[in-house]
């Protein structure tokens, strides 16, 4: 097997168990052609961090940003693309994960991620990290699988999408 059937292989590995793109979880995966330019001015934020306050201040860097273009997703697009500790802002519960432990405004950042789904942002989640911490059935069922949390930025990066991480 030649090292490209070997990832071929991986990547499909990864999908499954998939019913036409959708997980049976009902949680849809999208494969890197499935990314495209939706508005004039497309951009990602970056979550792989874990603290809840520099969440909670990107979603309001979101909002902003949102702002300044009326709330209108025909002239910003914006997504949110989550990866290993990233990942717990959109989980609706914590139980029986690594983060397990950690007390966060679970109710607080639904509500606020909810509210700027309806301006059109997206939440990539990266199937690498939702396999490795068997977090499917634990996902809001407004976030989208994604094949990798990395890839998909260089991807995006690579379409034209502004790349933007709050630190």
């Amino acid at each position: 097997m030649d090292r490209r059937s070997f990832f071929k292989l991986g990547a499909v590995a990864l999908t499954a168990p998939l019913v036409g793109g959708v997980s049976l979880a009902g949680i849809p995966r999208l494969k890197f052609e499935d990314l495209k330019k939706e508005a004039k001015v497309n951009v990602i934020y970056h979550a792989d961090f874990p603290q809840e306050k520099r969440f909670k201040v990107m979603l309001r860097n979101i909002t902003n940003h949102l702002s300044v273009y009326d709330f209108d997703p025909f002239k910003v697009k914006i997504v949110v693309v989550s990866h290993g500790a990233g990942a717990k802002f959109f989980l609706k519960e914590l139980a029986g994960t690594k983060w397990a432990k950690e007390d966060i405004d679970q109710k607080g950042i639904k509500a606020k991620l909810e509210e700027l789904k309806q301006y059109g942002v997206e939440y990539y989640i990266c199937g690498i990290t939702v396999k490795r911490g068997k977090l499917l059935n634990k996902l809001y069922d407004f976030v989208k699988i994604v094949p990798s949390g990395v890839g998909t930025v260089a991807h995006l990066q690579s379409i034209g999408y502004a790349y933007i991480k709050v630190q």
